[in-house]
């Protein structure tokens, strides 16, 4: 899958009155959306091996982790290996490839959003004086006693919306989501969501949304309701695409979102997503989990690291701006953290630029919420590992170890966890418990929805017969 960056600081779209009912229609808008990504180059270069759990890298020069993004070998129609690479959300523009740049679409012909509005005037001024004339018809029968209008006691912002409602979910979350502006020294950044966290100040959101802030930028985070505070990174994981951030004089009378289940989503369960898309602060979308443990990798646009998730998969409408930003259950609970999308090669219809063709993905929240109580503890993220290195290269095989590890290192770290539980160069591994591994990202990804200690079952290949053993997973500290 094809990997973007959301986020890219976009104004508002300008706005003008409309023309009047009998004025030629305006052409369409031709405004396009200020800034953009990083340029895409080669998003993946050659394949690379990575730590199991830990994302080393073993082929390239440069030894340290995160890990580059897996290659670009169509799965889940785009680039990204088997079943991998989604659009990253916030912090920059969307594209084509893992952090491609965001342009503009193309404009339309015709009578455009013009036409339509002089043509929607027409009707309402027809309907208006249609409307005119049967009330004084019925004013007129009224005064003899023969009237038949029936009038309504409440208008539209008066009706109750019962609990579970779409509109009474929204109400109840939209005060405590933000959209975050992140930027660099530099000035270079662009905006992303988040939600309340606790009452402390903390708010979860994607690390790519707010990597431009980390080093000495700018961040603030502005709610609903126009009130805007200053804030700080209090812990940022690259490779979970999980940040902590926390609001400086941070009012007191927060309400944290109620964090929700993920293990417990069923396929086809509704959703209601939150968010900024294109910098439209506070917008709502809906939708359905349309799949659950996806793999996906998504790039923070640099295009030399990866993130990794076991992915909840949806069709409620995701976009550039929706990173971070909360993924709830009909009951209003956080299921899960908006960070990725799908988008076709060229960004969709030719235009070049990404946006939701209904394959949304997001972080499951049981994993977001252990990873944001260890940044909020530490400032530093914990991932679990197997202690071996794995190739990226694009295979539906399963997860081959590989023969050599990080700058020439033993590819199984001795007395490690997968030292102790049998395993070698050259084992391929196809199943972590019951989910199917189909190549080294997707056992990344899996691997990372553990927490160290965990006890898993691992199904491997050796010689061309099937073998299980049981692991305790290790851990690393840090992202580099």
């Amino acid at each position: 899958m094809s990997t973007e960056n959301e986020g890219t600081a976009v104004p508002p779209a300008p706005s003008a009155p409309p023309p009047p009912a009998d004025a030629p229609a305006a052409s369409a808008p031709q405004g396009a959306h200020p800034g953009s990504a990083p340029a895409a180059g080669d998003p993946y270069g050659p394949p690379a091996h990575h730590d199991a759990g830990s994302g080393e890298s073993t082929s390239a020069p440069d030894p340290s982790w995160p890990p580059p993004p897996p290659p670009s070998s169509p799965a889940y129609g785009g680039d990204g290996g088997a079943g991998h690479g989604a659009a990253g959300q916030g912090g920059g523009g969307w594209g084509a490839g893992w952090g491609a740049a965001h342009q503009q679409p193309a404009p339309k012909n015709g009578r455009g959003r013009g036409g339509l509005v002089a043509a929607v005037l027409v009707a309402a001024l027809v309907a208006g004086g249609l409307g005119g004339g049967l009330g004084y018809t019925l004013a007129r029968e009224n005064d003899s006693g023969n009237s038949t209008t029936v009038s309504s006691g409440t208008t539209g912002g008066n009706v109750k919306r019962d609990p579970g409602t779409v509109a009474a979910v929204a109400a109840a979350a939209l005060p405590s989501t933000v959209t975050i502006e992140a930027a660099s020294s530099s000035g270079e950044g662009g905006t992303g969501t988040g939600f309340v966290f606790d009452k402390q100040g903390h708010i979860v959101t994607n690390n790519h949304v707010v990597a431009d802030a980390v080093d000495g930028g700018n961040l603030s985070a502005t709610f609903p309701d126009g009130k805007k505070y200053e804030a700080e990174v209090v812990g940022n994981a690259q490779g979970y695409d999980v940040a902590v951030i926390k609001l400086k004089n941070a009012p007191s009378d927060l309400k944290p979102l109620t964090l929700g289940n993920s293990d417990d989503v069923a396929v086809g369960d509704s959703t209601i997503a939150i968010g900024a898309p294109f910098g439209l602060s506070n917008t709502v979308t809906t939708g359905i989990i349309s799949a659950k443990n996806r793999p996906v990798a998504s790039s923070d646009g640099s295009g030399s690291k990866a993130s990794y998730m076991s992915a909840l998969q949806t069709d409620a409408s995701i976009n550039p701006g929706n990173s971070g930003g909360p993924l709830l259950d009909a009951q209003g609970n956080v299921i899960g953290i908006n960070s990725a999308i799908q988008s076709t090669s060229n960004g969709g219809f030719g235009t070049g630029q990404a946006g939701s063709i209904g394959l949304g993905f997001a972080i499951p929240i049981n994993q977001a919420k252990y990873v944001a109580q260890e940044l909020i503890r530490t400032g530093k993220p914990v991932y679990a590992k197997i202690g071996a290195s794995v190739s990226l290269e694009d295979t539906t095989d399963g997860a081959k170890i590989t023969d050599q590890g990080v700058g020439g290192a033993e590819p199984v770290d001795p007395g490690g966890p997968a030292d102790k539980a049998g395993l070698k160069p050259g084992d391929v591994i196809t199943k972590l418990d019951d989910r199917v591994i189909d190549s080294g990202p997707t056992l990344i990804g899996e691997i990372w929805t553990h927490k160290p200690g965990d006890e898993v079952t691992i199904t491997y290949e050796r010689g061309g017969k099937e073998h299980t053993t049981e692991l305790t997973l290790g851990s690393r500290v840090g992202d580099s």
